[in-house]
């Protein structure tokens, strides 16, 4: 296997985009946490990789002209932003295609928009994860982000909870 290439997301890599992003979080459910559902608004967002980029930064690892994985990452400030406390970027929807995974990829993804939003001066870089979704969270945990309920929320009938990594050398 040809390792993936980090770039950004364009119009022609929306759908496959969406795609990716849907099965990802199907099966990861279906794997950790059985009794989640997906309702169809979720799925419908998912998708919508075309109006993310309009406020955001997607970003993909590509590798033989197959988009293997993604990460989205909003600028301080932005619309839509989660983040919690000023001038935080925020991360979401950090999903590898099944057959890639343990093999770097997120954390190429990670390193890239970690990068990106350090390029834009953010003071931390914001990330929910799902209550429950203990292995997800440790992936974040090991990158050096901190679990911070202060920023914890419910959304779409799901709890959220909050992790924040500050800027390096701040």
């Amino acid at each position: 296997m040809t390792p993936p290439t980090i770039r950004f997301a364009t119009a022609a890599d929306d759908a496959p985009v969406g795609e990716l992003l849907v099965e990802a979080f199907r099966e990861a459910y279906r794997r950790k946490m059985p009794e989640v559902v997906l309702p169809p608004e979720r799925l419908s967002d998912l998708r919508n990789t075309t109006q993310k980029r309009l406020n955001a930064s997607v970003l993909v690892a590509e590798t033989e002209g197959s988009i293997v994985g993604t990460v989205m990452i909003l600028k301080p400030g932005a619309a839509g932003t989660e983040a919690w406390i000023p001038n935080a970027a925020d991360l979401r929807q950090l999903a590898v295609g099944r057959e890639w995974q343990g093999l770097g990829v997120a954390s190429a993804l990670l390193d890239a928009a970690e990068s990106l939003a350090w390029s834009w001066k953010a003071e931390a870089i914001c990330v929910h994860t799902r209550r429950g979704a203990v292995g997800v969270a440790e992936v974040y945990r090991k990158r050096g982000y901190v679990r911070t309920p202060a920023g914890d929320f419910e959304g779409r009938a799901v709890t959220l909870e909050a992790h924040l990594k500050l800027r390096p050398n701040r």
